[in-house]
């Protein structure tokens, strides 16, 4: 049922990484362009990136005093039971106060507070899961939402199979359109003649890939190579900065992916949700080294998925210092190989993932 004054409003929760954020963006654009008067209102956790990013995207949103599981500290835990009954009583003021249609867990554990209050209040809940392995949050969560939005088939085993909608991951737009390689290579600096490699590990970087990368940076001189480094805020620049030649870009972050993915032929990477889902867009060659303390191992899962199709090359993160570089020289030396990895994950991609969500949403609610 639609607000008092026609307005339909929905709360977008979750967040901690771009993996949850950028895909709550892509589903608001999309709802908005399909109902311009539609009101939204994002839900996260204090002191986390989403309280910057999303107002920096146009939305509203507030923060609650939430935290996850500390596994490497179980002294921070301590204050864990008094947040969530914190956050119970602000998701409550919340939904009294903004009265939403619906709403939407995007992932990260500011969601399950939010969500299950809405469930427990007869408020139309949806979630989008966008891992092969779904999170405990979710598998709790999608006993009693009104829809599942996933990435692959054959996740009935994980929730009820009347509510799973096969939609695949939200990924921003100008990824979607594929920046031009000439354009690309130019943004960086870098020669359009030399083949290059784009080296990322999120926000705060992954740390096995740049030690591995940071003791082999003469590899890619000697081999004529360039490379795109984004190495994350935790990693100096002051450990390689003699080693740095013309051919090498570093940075700890990227400002414009969509020209990272443009320039190169082949992406070393962690296998996050979202970032396979951009991979799978670009049509991108690539070796992944799953984060080894995800939950459930959940990255490893997503990337077996990948070489079980023959879509990507995997190490694991124990054996990448050791096997990373011959790794790369050897699918480097191979430009069948390349264009094979590149057309079967291309193969995979969902473009329109942000707009099923919105429209399947939308006509759920208005039932």
């Amino acid at each position: 049922m639609v607000n008092e004054g026609g307005h339909i409003k929905i709360i977008i929760a979750g967040g901690g990484t771009g993996g949850h954020i950028f895909p709550g963006l892509a589903i608001a654009g999309s709802l908005r362009q399909a109902v311009p008067s539609v009101q939204i209102l994002f839900v996260g956790a204090k002191g986390k990136m989403e309280m910057q990013r999303v107002p920096e995207a146009g939305y509203n949103i507030i923060g609650i005093d939430i935290a996850g599981f500390n596994r490497s500290s179980l002294f921070k835990n301590l204050s864990l039971p008094y947040k969530l009954l914190k956050s119970y009583f602000q998701v409550k003021k919340i939904l009294k106060d903004f009265r939403p249609n619906a709403v939407v867990g995007v992932g990260g554990y500011s969601s399950f507070p939010v969500l299950r209050l809405a469930q427990s209040s007869g408020i139309p809940s949806f979630i989008h899961e966008s891992n092969s392995l779904p999170g405990k949050s979710n598998l709790i969560l999608g006993k009693r939402a009104t829809g599942v939005f996933v990435a692959i088939d054959g996740m009935e085993k994980y929730f009820p199979e009347d509510k799973i909608v096969i939609s695949g991951n939200p990924v921003r737009e100008n990824i979607i359109k594929r920046a031009n390689r000439s354009e690309s290579i130019g943004f960086f600096g870098l020669k359009p003649d030399k083949k290059t490699v784009l080296v990322v590990g999120g926000s705060l970087g992954a740390r096995s890939i740049n030690e591995a990368i940071s003791e082999h940076l003469d590899f890619f001189e000697k081999n004529n190579l360039q490379l795109i480094w984004q190495t994350g805020k935790a990693f100096s620049r002051a450990v390689i900065k003699d080693q740095l030649t013309p051919n090498i870009w570093m940075d700890a972050f990227i400002t414009r992916m969509d020209m990272a993915y443009g320039a190169a032929d082949v992406v070393i990477a962690r296998a996050g949700a979202m970032t396979i889902s951009e991979l799978q867009v670009q049509a991108k060659a690539s070796i992944l080294v799953p984060y080894p303390f995800a939950a459930e191992d959940h990255q490893t899962v997503n990337a077996q998925k990948l070489v079980d199709k023959k879509a990507a090359l995997m190490i694991a993160d124990s054996v990448v210092k050791q096997d990373l570089i011959n790794i790369l020289h050897e699918l480097l030396g191979n430009d069948k190989e390349i264009e094979i990895l590149g057309k079967n994950i291309g193969a995979m991609a969902k473009t329109d993932a942000d707009k099923t969500i919105a429209n399947e949403i939308l006509k759920r609610i208005k039932k």
